[in-house]
């Protein structure tokens, strides 16, 4: 089977990842998908929770799902995703520096959700906890903890200059609103973070309906290896323009 594209451990495949990804022999360490969510009248935001079950078999013992979504999205397949095994982790809020304003009567919504699921033991779940600069030098003390908490050991942390400190739930990172080729593509600066979590440097990234590339770009950005399925050819050959071009400095609207 010949790649749509393919260079330096990134590959990209034109064609339903139903078909493809059993003959690729694929068991991924992590799964990055961006389902339609389902949530406007547009003929392409179909929700669809059937991909949910196609899954399990291509990805490791230790790997896991990060899956793109708004809240009611995740409410009304929360069925499906645990008819299918899936456990749930944790998520993160990303939050945009614009927002979609789809009634006129609601709070205007500036965020999506990107949530973790796994289905082996989440000891055996590849993990490796993101970290991000701390430019405030001081000392952090853990003697006591609210009742609700339970117990918890007491601890002390000095956080020096530019020391790290566990990255955040809440993750405010630019749209791609100005210059994207898909309508809902995602800024590679969201999806490094869990691809650096929940992958190793020897694995594989796959995304199943990978759109213009963002999933790729990432990995490529990372250095990690990554395979990309797409159902539409136009939109595979924006991701393989994409992934054609010299990485740039890692800037692409991230910021705390």
């Amino acid at each position: 089977m010949k790649p749509y594209y393919e260079h330096d451990g990134i590959s990209l495949y034109f064609g339903d990842f139903r078909e493809l990804a059993p003959q690729l022999g694929l068991k991924a360490n992590l799964v990055v998908a961006d389902p339609p969510y389902g949530d406007t009248s547009l003929d392409w935001d179909i929700r669809d929770s059937s991909w949910l079950d196609a899954i399990p078999s291509l990805l490791s013992n230790s790997g896991s799902l990060w899956c793109f979504g708004s809240l009611r999205m995740f409410m009304a397949q929360a069925q499906a995703f645990t008819v299918c095994g899936w456990k749930l982790a944790q998520e993160i809020v990303w939050e945009k520096h614009n927002g979609s304003n789809f009634h006129a009567d609601r709070f205007r919504r500036v965020h999506e959700l990107v949530v973790q699921f796994y289905r082996s033991a989440w000891a055996e779940v590849y993990k490796k906890p993101v970290t991000t600069p701390d430019a405030t030098a001081r000392a952090v003390r853990r003697k006591q903890r609210p009742a609700h908490t339970g117990h918890i050991e007491a601890g002390f942390h000095v956080s020096h200059d530019g020391g790290p400190r566990l990255a955040r739930t809440v993750m405010r990172v630019r749209s791609c609103h100005g210059y994207a080729v898909h309508p809902t593509q995602k800024p590679t600066a969201i999806i490094r973070p869990l691809i650096e979590y929940s992958c190793p440097p020897s694995g594989i990234v796959f995304d199943p309906t990978c759109g213009s590339g963002s999933t790729l770009v990432a990995a490529k950005e990372l250095g990690r290896c990554a395979i990309g399925i797409e159902l539409r050819e136009a939109y595979c050959e924006a991701a393989a323009k994409r992934l054609s071009q010299e990485i740039l400095p890692l800037n692409d609207g991230a910021h705390s």
